[in-house]
């Protein structure tokens, strides 16, 4: 969440721009839930490929059998979308109620 609010921050005069030349608050709305679904996914898809590769390693030291069940991955990275959704929800909101002019003048 921490990223997103400072992303809509450092985007205010974009907004602004989108917002008076059109875009209803439903679009910035949908850019910024997006924006951070595709940020958990990538999260979730980068840790997904650290914990297989650490699991290989582990296996391979130690001589261990390994289970990697597609499921659990899926799971994972279905949680990993819904984080995004949920803590994005608040910036997102954030950014689609911004005053146009206000966003226009925001330095």
């Amino acid at each position: 969440m921490n990223i997103m609010l400072v992303s809509v921050t450092e985007r205010t005069r974009e907004i602004g721009i989108r917002m008076a030349v059109g875009a209803r608050p439903r679009d910035v709305l949908s850019q910024f839930l997006v924006e951070a679904l595709a940020l958990s996914f990538a999260g979730g898809i980068i840790g997904i490929l650290l914990g297989l590769l650490a699991a290989n390693r582990l296996a391979a030291n130690f001589g261990w059998p390994i289970l990697i069940r597609l499921d659990v991955i899926l799971i994972a990275v279905g949680f990993s979308g819904l984080v995004g959704v949920v803590f994005g929800l608040y910036p997102a909101q954030k950014a689609s109620r911004l005053d146009p002019i206000e966003a226009l003048r925001y330095e």
